[in-house]
Protein backbone atom coordinates (compact mmCIF):
# COMPACT_ATOMS: atom_id res chain seq x y z
CA UNK A 1 0.00 0.00 0.00
CA UNK A 2 1.82 2.93 -0.94
CA UNK A 3 0.39 5.22 2.22
CA UNK A 4 2.51 2.46 4.46
CA UNK A 5 5.48 2.39 5.69
CA UNK A 6 7.28 -1.02 3.73
CA UNK A 7 7.77 -3.46 5.91
CA UNK A 8 8.44 -6.47 3.34
CA UNK A 9 10.05 -5.52 0.15
CA UNK A 10 11.02 -8.22 -2.45
CA UNK A 11 13.21 -7.70 -5.18
CA UNK A 12 13.92 -10.06 -8.06
CA UNK A 13 13.17 -12.89 -6.19
CA UNK A 14 14.10 -16.57 -7.28
CA UNK A 15 14.16 -19.94 -6.22
CA UNK A 16 15.57 -23.14 -8.42
CA UNK A 17 15.59 -27.11 -7.33
CA UNK A 18 17.92 -28.20 -9.69
CA UNK A 19 16.33 -27.54 -13.35
CA UNK A 20 12.64 -26.55 -11.78
CA UNK A 21 11.59 -22.87 -11.52
CA UNK A 22 9.99 -22.81 -7.94
CA UNK A 23 9.65 -19.08 -7.40
CA UNK A 24 10.25 -16.82 -10.70
CA UNK A 25 11.78 -13.67 -10.70
CA UNK A 26 9.05 -12.16 -7.93
CA UNK A 27 8.94 -8.56 -6.68
CA UNK A 28 6.54 -6.95 -4.67
CA UNK A 29 6.24 -5.18 -0.99
CA UNK A 30 3.83 -4.98 1.94
CA UNK A 31 2.71 -2.35 4.15
CA UNK A 32 2.94 -1.89 7.47
CA UNK A 33 0.02 -3.19 9.36
CA UNK A 34 -0.95 -4.81 6.12
CA UNK A 35 -2.62 -8.25 5.50
CA UNK A 36 -1.19 -9.51 2.30
CA UNK A 37 -2.37 -12.81 0.60
CA UNK A 38 -0.74 -15.35 -1.39
CA UNK A 39 -3.45 -16.81 -3.52
CA UNK A 40 -2.37 -19.77 -6.01
CA UNK A 41 -2.59 -23.58 -6.19
CA UNK A 42 -0.36 -26.02 -4.21
CA UNK A 43 3.02 -26.05 -5.62
CA UNK A 44 2.42 -22.52 -7.52
CA UNK A 45 5.96 -21.59 -5.14
CA UNK A 46 4.13 -19.92 -1.96
CA UNK A 47 5.58 -21.89 0.69
CA UNK A 48 8.75 -21.29 -1.22
CA UNK A 49 8.27 -18.07 -0.90
CA UNK A 50 7.49 -17.68 2.63
CA UNK A 51 10.91 -20.07 3.39
CA UNK A 52 13.10 -17.52 1.83
CA UNK A 53 11.53 -14.59 3.56
CA UNK A 54 11.79 -16.44 6.65
CA UNK A 55 15.53 -17.56 6.04
CA UNK A 56 14.86 -21.03 6.06
CA UNK A 57 15.54 -21.49 2.56
CA UNK A 58 18.23 -19.36 0.45
CA UNK A 59 17.66 -17.68 -2.75
CA UNK A 60 18.86 -18.44 -5.64
CA UNK A 61 18.68 -15.08 -6.68
CA UNK A 62 17.13 -11.67 -5.84
CA UNK A 63 16.91 -9.63 -2.35
CA UNK A 64 14.61 -8.58 -0.16
CA UNK A 65 14.16 -6.82 3.51
CA UNK A 66 12.12 -7.93 6.52
CA UNK A 67 11.64 -5.34 8.86
CA UNK A 68 14.61 -3.42 7.11
CA UNK A 69 17.03 -6.43 7.66
CA UNK A 70 18.40 -8.63 4.94
CA UNK A 71 17.00 -11.97 4.51
CA UNK A 72 20.54 -14.03 3.64
CA UNK A 73 23.17 -10.89 5.32
CA UNK A 74 21.09 -10.08 8.60
CA UNK A 75 19.03 -13.50 9.19
CA UNK A 76 19.44 -13.22 12.85
CA UNK A 77 17.06 -10.23 13.19
CA UNK A 78 14.84 -11.27 10.36
CA UNK A 79 14.04 -14.25 12.65
CA UNK A 80 13.25 -12.09 15.49
CA UNK A 81 11.40 -9.97 13.40
CA UNK A 82 9.21 -12.66 12.36
CA UNK A 83 6.83 -15.19 13.83
CA UNK A 84 5.73 -18.00 11.86
CA UNK A 85 3.13 -20.46 11.97
CA UNK A 86 3.79 -23.56 9.45
CA UNK A 87 1.45 -25.45 7.08
CA UNK A 88 1.87 -28.65 9.54
CA UNK A 89 1.67 -29.05 12.94
CA UNK A 90 5.07 -28.03 14.70
CA UNK A 91 3.78 -28.32 18.51
CA UNK A 92 4.96 -31.39 20.91
CA UNK A 93 2.26 -33.12 21.75
CA UNK A 94 3.45 -34.24 25.20
CA UNK A 95 3.96 -31.05 26.39
CA UNK A 96 1.16 -28.29 27.63
CA UNK A 97 -0.16 -25.32 25.95
CA UNK A 98 2.15 -23.51 28.48
CA UNK A 99 5.32 -25.57 27.69
CA UNK A 100 5.21 -25.24 24.51
CA UNK A 101 4.93 -21.52 25.05
CA UNK A 102 7.50 -21.59 27.16
CA UNK A 103 9.44 -23.78 25.25
CA UNK A 104 9.15 -21.09 21.82
CA UNK A 105 10.15 -18.57 25.20
CA UNK A 106 13.37 -19.76 26.04
CA UNK A 107 14.53 -20.03 21.97
CA UNK A 108 13.86 -16.46 21.29
CA UNK A 109 14.98 -15.55 25.21
CA UNK A 110 11.96 -14.01 26.00
CA UNK A 111 12.43 -11.99 29.77
CA UNK A 112 10.70 -14.54 32.25
CA UNK A 113 8.93 -11.38 33.31
CA UNK A 114 7.63 -10.60 30.02
CA UNK A 115 6.42 -14.19 29.40
CA UNK A 116 4.41 -14.81 32.68
CA UNK A 117 1.78 -12.34 31.53
CA UNK A 118 2.70 -12.32 27.72
CA UNK A 119 1.23 -16.01 27.71
CA UNK A 120 -1.63 -15.80 29.51
CA UNK A 121 -2.81 -12.73 27.56
CA UNK A 122 -2.21 -14.84 24.21
CA UNK A 123 -3.92 -17.74 25.42
CA UNK A 124 -7.11 -15.90 26.60
CA UNK A 125 -6.95 -13.79 22.83
CA UNK A 126 -7.14 -17.32 21.24
CA UNK A 127 -9.61 -18.88 23.89
CA UNK A 128 -7.25 -21.35 25.41
CA UNK A 129 -6.73 -19.51 28.67
CA UNK A 130 -8.71 -22.73 30.27
CA UNK A 131 -6.29 -25.61 28.59
CA UNK A 132 -3.24 -24.06 29.55
CA UNK A 133 -2.23 -27.12 31.18
CA UNK A 134 -3.50 -29.60 28.94
CA UNK A 135 -1.46 -31.67 26.77
CA UNK A 136 -1.63 -30.55 23.07
CA UNK A 137 -2.39 -34.28 22.12
CA UNK A 138 -5.79 -34.25 23.14
CA UNK A 139 -6.58 -30.78 21.45
CA UNK A 140 -8.61 -30.68 18.50
CA UNK A 141 -7.27 -29.95 15.11
CA UNK A 142 -8.45 -25.64 15.33
CA UNK A 143 -7.51 -25.63 19.04
CA UNK A 144 -3.65 -26.74 17.24
CA UNK A 145 -3.68 -24.09 15.39
CA UNK A 146 -4.73 -21.25 17.70
CA UNK A 147 -2.01 -22.03 19.79
CA UNK A 148 -0.08 -22.25 16.75
CA UNK A 149 -0.94 -18.33 16.26
CA UNK A 150 -0.48 -17.58 19.72
CA UNK A 151 3.26 -18.95 19.91
CA UNK A 152 4.18 -17.35 16.95
CA UNK A 153 3.02 -14.29 18.25
CA UNK A 154 5.00 -14.36 22.22
CA UNK A 155 8.26 -12.53 21.41
CA UNK A 156 6.42 -9.50 19.36
CA UNK A 157 7.35 -10.01 15.66
CA UNK A 158 6.65 -7.39 13.43
CA UNK A 159 5.69 -9.70 11.13
CA UNK A 160 3.18 -13.03 11.58
CA UNK A 161 3.86 -15.68 8.65
CA UNK A 162 0.58 -18.16 8.26
CA UNK A 163 1.17 -20.80 5.62
CA UNK A 164 -1.99 -22.13 4.59
CA UNK A 165 -3.50 -21.03 8.01
CA UNK A 166 -6.78 -23.61 7.66
CA UNK A 167 -5.74 -26.47 5.54
CA UNK A 168 -7.87 -29.73 7.00
CA UNK A 169 -10.03 -27.81 9.32
CA UNK A 170 -13.79 -27.74 8.88
CA UNK A 171 -15.48 -24.35 7.82
CA UNK A 172 -16.76 -23.16 11.20
CA UNK A 173 -13.39 -23.72 12.70
CA UNK A 174 -11.75 -21.69 9.74
CA UNK A 175 -14.42 -19.01 10.18
CA UNK A 176 -12.94 -18.50 13.89
CA UNK A 177 -9.37 -18.78 12.93
CA UNK A 178 -10.07 -15.83 10.83
CA UNK A 179 -11.57 -13.73 13.62
CA UNK A 180 -8.61 -14.33 15.61
CA UNK A 181 -7.00 -13.44 12.37
CA UNK A 182 -8.19 -9.83 11.48
CA UNK A 183 -8.16 -9.36 15.47
CA UNK A 184 -4.41 -9.82 15.70
CA UNK A 185 -3.87 -6.84 13.82
CA UNK A 186 -6.11 -4.16 15.81
CA UNK A 187 -4.70 -5.68 18.74
CA UNK A 188 -1.19 -6.50 17.93
CA UNK A 189 -0.60 -4.30 15.32
CA UNK A 190 1.41 -7.28 13.56
CA UNK A 191 1.69 -7.45 9.41
CA UNK A 192 0.16 -10.66 8.80
CA UNK A 193 1.67 -12.36 5.67
CA UNK A 194 -0.46 -15.60 4.76
CA UNK A 195 -0.53 -18.20 2.17
CA UNK A 196 -4.19 -19.68 0.79
CA UNK A 197 -5.49 -21.80 -2.34
CA UNK A 198 -8.92 -20.90 -0.25
CA UNK A 199 -11.01 -17.93 -2.27
CA UNK A 200 -12.67 -17.54 0.48
CA UNK A 201 -10.15 -16.61 2.90
CA UNK A 202 -8.46 -14.14 0.40
CA UNK A 203 -11.75 -11.96 0.14
CA UNK A 204 -10.08 -11.01 3.92
CA UNK A 205 -6.82 -9.71 2.75
CA UNK A 206 -6.28 -6.07 2.05
CA UNK A 207 -4.39 -7.32 -0.97
CA UNK A 208 -3.43 -10.57 -2.82
CA UNK A 209 -0.84 -11.49 -4.97
CA UNK A 210 -2.03 -14.30 -7.38
CA UNK A 211 0.76 -16.58 -7.91
CA UNK A 212 1.06 -19.39 -10.70
CA UNK A 213 3.99 -21.23 -11.83
CA UNK A 214 6.39 -19.29 -9.32
CA UNK A 215 5.07 -16.23 -10.81
CA UNK A 216 3.18 -13.28 -9.59
CA UNK A 217 0.18 -12.62 -12.25
CA UNK A 218 -1.45 -10.12 -10.71
CA UNK A 219 -1.68 -7.90 -7.55
CA UNK A 220 -4.21 -5.93 -5.86
CA UNK A 221 -7.21 -5.05 -3.47
CA UNK A 222 -9.52 -8.08 -4.07
CA UNK A 223 -11.94 -5.87 -5.47
CA UNK A 224 -9.53 -4.33 -7.85
CA UNK A 225 -8.79 -7.70 -9.13
CA UNK A 226 -12.23 -8.75 -9.65
CA UNK A 227 -12.56 -5.75 -11.76
CA UNK A 228 -10.06 -7.16 -13.85
CA UNK A 229 -13.30 -9.56 -14.71
CA UNK A 230 -15.80 -6.65 -14.39
CA UNK A 231 -18.93 -8.13 -16.15
CA UNK A 232 -21.26 -10.50 -15.29
CA UNK A 233 -20.13 -14.03 -15.64
CA UNK A 234 -22.21 -17.25 -16.90
CA UNK A 235 -21.54 -20.17 -16.77
CA UNK A 236 -23.07 -22.88 -19.29
CA UNK A 237 -23.03 -26.41 -19.30
CA UNK A 238 -24.96 -28.34 -22.73
CA UNK A 239 -24.95 -31.85 -23.66
CA UNK A 240 -21.96 -30.88 -26.78
CA UNK A 241 -20.09 -28.14 -25.30
CA UNK A 242 -18.46 -27.71 -28.76
CA UNK A 243 -21.52 -26.92 -30.37
CA UNK A 244 -22.55 -24.27 -28.02
CA UNK A 245 -19.61 -22.52 -28.21
CA UNK A 246 -19.01 -22.61 -31.71
CA UNK A 247 -22.95 -21.31 -31.97
CA UNK A 248 -22.66 -18.66 -29.43
CA UNK A 249 -19.61 -16.95 -30.81
CA UNK A 250 -21.31 -17.07 -34.49
CA UNK A 251 -24.80 -15.59 -32.77
CA UNK A 252 -23.52 -13.43 -30.49
CA UNK A 253 -19.56 -13.01 -31.54
CA UNK A 254 -18.56 -13.86 -27.60
CA UNK A 255 -15.99 -15.90 -27.04
CA UNK A 256 -15.97 -17.97 -24.18
CA UNK A 257 -13.62 -20.07 -21.73
CA UNK A 258 -14.00 -23.70 -21.20
CA UNK A 259 -13.06 -25.50 -17.93
CA UNK A 260 -14.47 -28.21 -16.19
CA UNK A 261 -17.27 -28.81 -19.34
CA UNK A 262 -18.84 -25.46 -18.82
CA UNK A 263 -18.42 -22.58 -21.06
CA UNK A 264 -18.02 -19.26 -19.15
CA UNK A 265 -18.96 -16.02 -20.70
CA UNK A 266 -18.73 -12.62 -19.48
CA UNK A 267 -20.86 -10.12 -20.25
CA UNK A 268 -22.37 -6.81 -20.03
CA UNK A 269 -25.66 -6.71 -17.88
CA UNK A 270 -25.85 -10.51 -18.36
CA UNK A 271 -29.35 -10.75 -17.08
CA UNK A 272 -30.74 -9.18 -19.86
CA UNK A 273 -28.74 -11.15 -21.53
CA UNK A 274 -29.94 -14.18 -21.12
CA UNK A 275 -32.74 -13.91 -22.08
CA UNK A 276 -31.34 -13.47 -25.80
CA UNK A 277 -29.26 -16.23 -25.47
CA UNK A 278 -31.92 -19.24 -24.67
CA UNK A 279 -34.21 -17.91 -27.10
CA UNK A 280 -31.35 -18.50 -29.60
CA UNK A 281 -29.68 -21.59 -28.44
CA UNK A 282 -31.74 -22.53 -25.42
CA UNK A 283 -32.53 -26.16 -26.60
CA UNK A 284 -28.95 -26.87 -26.69
CA UNK A 285 -28.24 -25.27 -23.20
CA UNK A 286 -28.90 -28.00 -19.85
CA UNK A 287 -27.97 -25.43 -17.14
CA UNK A 288 -27.26 -21.74 -17.10
CA UNK A 289 -25.76 -19.80 -13.67
CA UNK A 290 -25.36 -15.77 -13.52
CA UNK A 291 -23.40 -15.17 -10.65
CA UNK A 292 -20.94 -11.65 -10.23
CA UNK A 293 -17.13 -12.01 -10.88
CA UNK A 294 -15.38 -13.98 -8.11
CA UNK A 295 -11.87 -14.17 -7.39
CA UNK A 296 -12.04 -17.56 -9.51
CA UNK A 297 -13.48 -15.98 -12.16
CA UNK A 298 -9.79 -14.02 -12.35
CA UNK A 299 -7.56 -16.64 -11.72
CA UNK A 300 -9.48 -18.52 -14.64
CA UNK A 301 -9.10 -15.17 -16.75
CA UNK A 302 -5.64 -14.62 -15.95
CA UNK A 303 -4.63 -18.68 -15.82
CA UNK A 304 -6.76 -20.14 -18.47
CA UNK A 305 -7.85 -22.92 -15.43
CA UNK A 306 -9.51 -22.50 -12.51
CA UNK A 307 -7.82 -23.18 -9.27
CA UNK A 308 -9.48 -26.22 -8.16
CA UNK A 309 -8.34 -27.80 -11.54
CA UNK A 310 -4.87 -26.15 -11.04
CA UNK A 311 -4.56 -27.76 -7.01
CA UNK A 312 -6.01 -31.41 -8.86
CA UNK A 313 -3.32 -31.17 -11.09
CA UNK A 314 -0.52 -30.51 -8.60
CA UNK A 315 -1.84 -33.18 -6.40
CA UNK A 316 -1.23 -35.76 -9.54
CA UNK A 317 2.28 -34.31 -9.98
CA UNK A 318 2.93 -34.60 -6.54
CA UNK A 319 1.63 -38.31 -6.33
CA UNK A 320 4.05 -38.95 -9.79
CA UNK A 321 6.73 -37.97 -8.04
CA UNK A 322 6.09 -39.77 -5.19
CA UNK A 323 5.71 -42.99 -7.38
CA UNK A 324 9.02 -42.14 -9.23
CA UNK A 325 10.87 -41.97 -6.22
CA UNK A 326 9.31 -44.97 -4.76
CA UNK A 327 10.17 -47.35 -8.32
CA UNK A 328 14.31 -46.17 -7.10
Amino acid sequence: MNNMEDIIIVENLWRKFNQLVAVNDISFTVGKGEIFGFLGPNGAGKSTTIQMLATLLRPTAGRALINGHDIIREQYAVRRSIGMVFQDPTLDGNLTALENLDFHARLYDVDKKVLAGRRGELLQMVELADRGRDRVKFFSGGMKRRLEIARGLLHHPAVLFLDEPTVGLDPQTRSHIWTYIRDLRQKEGVTIFLTTHYMDEAENCDRIAIIDHGQIVALDTPSGLKQMVGRDVINLTAKNIDQLTRDIEERFGIRGNRFDGELQLEIEQGDHFIPRLLSAVGDAVESVNLHKPTLDDVFLKLTGRAIRAANAGAADAMRAMMKRRGRR
